[in-house]
């Protein structure tokens, strides 16, 4: 078996407010494999988010061992842990967090160039990503004039605009209305698989869960 694209060993997170000490995650053990789609399902206020945002890198405090593509994040310095973050890691959250002055398009081309791609080959993949997900007449307008379905494609095309290895997803059809979620979803799913990307994806929906390669549920800062 390739090593895990993910690999997460005795991962802790505690928060203390006044004299009380909150456990929200207790030793979390996880291997996430290349391709592999991997629902976190948990109600709100589980730790979900809290997991992610220790994969994701976005901030310390934690215990534990964090390994992305074999690179312990721990031993890394700040100045590689971006890199890291930058070259193996996509984001979609709950809300798109679109910048509200570009196009679809651009927000899908600016994470290229900030990626060092040259300025053709990132517009032919964001249109490509964009198309792939039924935005084809949408790539000119700004996320004002998107509905939230659309905005939340856009995000899904700049997760995956620098082929990140993993994806890391937030409730991300939390903010919109069923049969619009289960769109989204589906697109979302077929557009990672065909990728060959991997993903860690968040969400207290089990109907959603189900349609992922694999189901862990997080209750009372471990994982089932």
């Amino acid at each position: 078996m390739s090593e895990a694209v993910l690999s997460l060993r005795g991962l802790k997170r505690s928060f203390t407010q006044g004299d009380v000490t909150i456990e929200v995650l207790r030793g979390i053990d996880l291997d996430v494999q290349p391709g592999e789609i991997v629902a976190l399902l948990g109600p709100s206020g589980s730790g979900k988010s809290t997991l992610l945002q220790a994969v994701g890198l976005l901030e310390g405090g934690f215990q534990g061992s964090i390994r992305i593509q074999g690179k312990e994040a721990a031993s890394l310095s700040d100045d590689a842990r971006t890199e890291l973050r930058r070259d193996a890691l996509g984001f979609v959250y709950q809300f798109h967090h679109l910048l509200p002055e570009f196009n679809a398009r651009e927000n899908v081309v600016l994470p290229q160039l900030i990626h060092g791609a040259v300025p053709d080959a990132a517009n032919t993949r964001a249109e490509q990503l964009l198309t792939a997900l039924g935005l084809s007449a949408r790539l000119d307008h700004r996320p004002s004039k998107l509905s939230g379905g659309e905005q939340q494609r856009v995000a899904v095309a700049r997760a995956l605009a620098n082929k990140p290895p993993l994806v890391l997803a937030d409730e991300p059809t939390g903010n919109l209305d069923e049969t619009t979620a289960d769109t989204v979803l589906a697109e979302f799913l077929s557009l990672v698989r065909g990728e060959g990307s991997a993903a860690l994806v968040a969400t207290h929906n089990e109907r959603l869960a189900a349609k992922m390669d694999r189901v862990v549920r997080l209750h009372e800062g471990l994982l089932q």
